[in-house]
């Protein structure tokens, strides 16, 4: 409704603490944050926006200043951690929402792009469409973009994917777009499970994509099936802890993908793989995340 009250709630940050930030946000203030970094300034802007005003500033604040506080002592930095809670009227939103999403290319194999951007395809050129807003992941962060490029990367016959830790899906709906069959997918996050079955239903792949929610940690150490390629975009520890339940679920021949990894944690992630076969064929750092592609040795 035209003139109706948009209330965004925002934490200026570093991309190190940008996951950690989004969760104190969507567990105080509401669900499914977003996140802009500014190239020239490195800055990290979480926010979150509701059409309801927080029913005590004041208390709210005093909430997430102890987060963030909590989150500086785990090691992570913050940043200047300025918050903001302001008013917007909703064509304003919805105009500066839409300048921070371009569209994405992934060579001349993938295009990735919101609803609102025209744009032609090139030849043989597949085309993702998503909207940001309702979860995490739509291409533009450092650690998803590996992904995509070394999913787009040419591969001989039908391979089979498997996400983990979907997110909004992006990286299972850009494996049916690239020919992957059969595609899985989970996610830990029920809402995260609801988003990306939206998308693959936007883009027409919900038949050929196998989305569902569990929990990567009670997953049985032997795994019934194995994937050509696995995509684990999950943070550090989880990947480490987790490693062989990981590994149990990739081809002898296959790759495995892992992103989500801070630079300085990445040393860790790869011994633990290279520990148990495993060698780095492939790697990527920018900003402060690093990705790796591991094949078995």
């Amino acid at each position: 409704m035209k003139g109706e009250i948009i209330w965004k709630t925002s934490v200026a940050t570093t991309t190190e603490a940008e996951d950690a930030v989004s969760e104190l946000l969507a567990t105080h203030v509401a669900p499914s944050p977003s996140a802009y970094t500014d190239a020239e300034t490195g800055v990290t802007s979480v926010s979150t926006y509701s059409n309801k005003p927080p029913k005590n500033l004041a208390a709210l604040k005093t909430t997430l200043r102890r987060g963030l506080t909590k989150i500086k002592s785990c090691g992570l930095n913050i940043g200047t951690a300025r918050i903001s809670i302001v008013k917007l009227p909703r064509e304003n939103w919805a105009d500066s929402w839409k300048r921070h999403f371009p569209a994405l290319e992934i060579g001349d194999a993938l295009l990735v792009k919101p609803s609102w951007i025209k744009r032609k395809l090139r030849p043989g050129q597949k085309l993702v469409v998503l909207d940001p807003g309702l979860s995490f992941g739509t291409g533009q962060h450092p650690t998803t973009g590996f992904c995509l490029q070394e999913l787009a990367k040419p591969h001989v016959g039908k391979k089979s994917f498997l996400d983990m830790g979907t997110g909004s899906g992006i990286l299972a709906i850009a494996a049916a777009k690239l020919g992957y069959a059969p595609v899985h997918a989970f996610d830990f996050d029920p809402q995260c499970v609801k988003v990306s079955q939206a998308n693959a239903k936007t883009n027409r792949v919900e038949n050929k994509i196998r989305i569902t929610q569990a929990d990567l940690t009670k997953l049985p150490k032997r795994a019934a099936t194995q994937c050509d390629f696995v995509c684990a975009n999950l943070l550090s520890n989880l990947l480490i802890a987790e490693r062989d339940r990981i590994l149990a679920r990739v081809k002898p021949d296959g790759t495995l993908v892992v992103a989500g990894i801070l630079s300085r944690e990445f040393h860790e992630v790869q011994k633990a793989y290279e520990s148990a076969g495993w060698r780095l064929v492939a790697s990527k750092i920018e900003n402060e995340w690093r990705s790796g592609a591991f094949v078995r040795a």
